[in-house]
């Protein structure tokens, strides 16, 4: 019986880290654009693509172990995430494992991680044949946070629905959410 307590103190300890900088979790979504939000002048970044589902654009954002928001890059919706990710890696200081899903699956994301000083906690393809012995499936399973997190942030009508014609001004509205999410005003 005492061994078996211990043995879940570790795992809760495991699973629920006391700092917040023990975890960084990676992942996109897509949001859509309002028709209002094209038609800005040509040579400034817009960040917003057609798709079949319309004008959207895809946030990739990086949080924290308690689910708040630690940065972010906003790109066009065509955009896969293996081809956002190296950016926001680089701006991560301090984690001791980064948490993503399988589109961030590739063995350069995977040395940039490990490069950076971080344990990559990504789950293979299913047409994969290297096998992945640092996965962690108790970690893995915590990922529901940073989904959470677009969740949170699509709670603002201005991010739910993007009505700003320049990258830049829905940033700072991103920034402005962000914000409010670490305050905990929402």
């Amino acid at each position: 019986m005492l061994n078996q307590t211990f043995r879940t103190d570790a795992q809760l300890t495991r699973v629920y880290p006391q700092s917040a900088d023990e975890w960084v979790f990676v992942d996109g979504s897509y949001v859509r654009a309002h028709q209002h939000a094209s038609g800005a002048r040509h040579g400034e970044e817009r960040a917003i693509r057609k798709s079949r589902g319309g004008a959207t654009t895809k946030i990739h954002m990086a949080a924290d172990a308690h689910g708040n928001p630690v940065d972010f890059t906003v790109t066009g919706s065509e955009v896969h995430d293996a081809k956002a990710a190296p950016e926001l890696i680089n701006k991560i200081k301090v984690a001791e494992n980064l948490i993503a899903d399988k589109g961030y699956d590739s063995e350069a994301i995977r040395e940039q991680v490990r490069q950076a000083g971080m344990n990559p906690v990504i789950p293979r393809k299913s047409n994969s044949t290297k096998p992945n012995p640092q996965f962690d499936a108790h970690l893995y399973k915590q990922r529901h946070l940073v989904e959470n997190l677009f969740s949170r942030l699509k709670h603002f009508r201005s991010i739910a629905t993007r009505f700003e014609k320049l990258a830049r001004n829905f940033k700072a509205i991103l920034f402005l959410a962000c914000t409010f999410i670490w305050l905990k005003l929402n």
